[in-house]
């Protein structure tokens, strides 16, 4: 799955999910809905993609998601506990048995010594429990939101493996 593109990515798991009856939700900060989007590209979709949370903001991720307000202020958004509270929230907040979650700084600004632009976290709630990872991206904006897409989507697939 190293170089698929999108597309590919999203047939795949179109026929994991399909296959097993399970329903998928998203939960995006930095990607402002492009993992929801790519999904509904496929026709179809509805059989397996239940929604999508578009939570930029630490409010969205409180008033949609149930994040913990406590755990932003401690950790900030760009976080391991606050992406994997986004990724169960959505599990919680959806008619789905799996999520997945993104929070990260796409740039140009926003980066820090401690999370320098390209930094996102991940977080994938499925029925045995919650992964999460960090990876940091190189590029402008639009290369970290379409890596952190691809990589959202490729991750989820390998752990459903």
């Amino acid at each position: 799955m190293v170089n698929d593109s999108v597309d590919v990515l999203v047939l795949r798991l179109a026929d994991v999910l399909r296959a097993r009856g399970l329903m998928l939700a998203t939960a995006e900060s930095c990607t402002g809905g492009l993992i929801a989007g790519a999904c509904t590209d496929l026709a179809g979709s509805s059989d397996w993609f239940e929604r999508g949370f578009v939570s930029y903001s630490n409010a969205a991720k409180t008033e949609l998601l149930g994040v913990d307000a406590a755990l932003i202020v401690a950790h900030g958004a760009v976080s391991e506990p606050v992406a994997r509270a986004m990724a169960q929230g959505a599990v919680r907040h959806a008619h789905a048995q799996l999520a997945v979650a993104v929070t990260g700084v796409a740039g140009p600004g926003g980066g820090s010594a401690e999370k320098p632009v390209g930094t996102v976290w991940f977080g994938w709630a499925l029925p045995g429990g919650t992964h999460t990872e960090v990876q940091c991206f190189a590029g402008d904006r639009a290369a970290v939101r379409a890596a952190t897409v691809r990589h959202a989507l490729a991750r989820l697939l390998d752990l459903l493996d």
